[in-house]
């Protein structure tokens, strides 16, 4: 069987890009900044959600005079530093991406990062012009697991979300995914394929992933 998707929408970090190894080393270097704990249980519930949205639930931890937007640009900061590890691409990600663009299907960025951190590894990744859309954090008011991120890029680009696939990496972005009501193929390169299970198809990488996948 084959399926007719007029989109495709494409998480950014753990998706695209194996950068949660700089988004963890952000993070424990904010929490270790502030004298705070921040162990590898609690820091996998980052993944797939903004990090305004990440702080605003632990500001009680932080100096009274600390705001949301200040801890985040001091924690994004530190992928500045010329140690911070690289990103690189998920295996078989670019060559996807080249294979839906070369079928004519326009494809979206819905991310829940910085517009211009997404556009740094966009560009890292040799992938910038294949995308019509980039959604960022700050282009929504709710983070995944809400839609809205979906939605808007679903509007930008003129397609109905059940006529698009997203390609996700954590149970946020499948959760966002699946209220938009949108098909979803999970790659289980931050979380194991059980918390993965509301996908409509998991995998382990994108090598050898024709376009257009098949759901199960």
């Amino acid at each position: 069987m084959t399926v007719a998707f007029k989109a495709a929408l494409f998480d950014m970090d753990g998706t695209l890009a194996d950068s949660e190894p700089r988004s963890r080393w952000a993070w424990r270097t904010l929490f270790r900044t502030y004298g705070l704990a921040l162990d590898d249980a609690e820091l996998k519930t980052f993944s797939g959600r903004r990090g305004q949205d990440v702080l605003a639930e632990r500001m009680h931890l932080f100096p009274s005079d600390s705001t949301v937007d200040g801890l985040f640009d001091e924690a994004m900061g530190y992928w500045a530093v010329a140690d911070v590890p690289k990103a690189v691409a998920v295996a078989g990600a670019p060559e996807l991406v080249r294979a839906v663009h070369a079928a004519g299907i326009p494809a979206a960025i819905v991310s829940s990062g910085r517009r211009a951190d997404v556009r740094g590894l966009l560009a890292e990744l040799g992938l910038s012009e294949l995308f019509s859309v980039v959604v960022a954090a700050e282009d929504v008011t709710e983070g995944k697991p809400h839609p809205e991120g979906f939605l808007t890029a679903c509007a930008q680009l003129g397609v109905a979300p059940e006529d698009v696939v997203v390609f996700e990496d954590a149970p946020a972005g499948v959760a966002a995914a699946k209220a938009a009501g949108a098909v979803c193929v999970a790659v289980t390169t931050t979380r194991p394929e059980e918390q993965l299970a509301d996908a409509d198809l998991v995998v382990a990488d994108f090598v050898g992933l024709a376009w257009p996948p098949v759901p199960r």
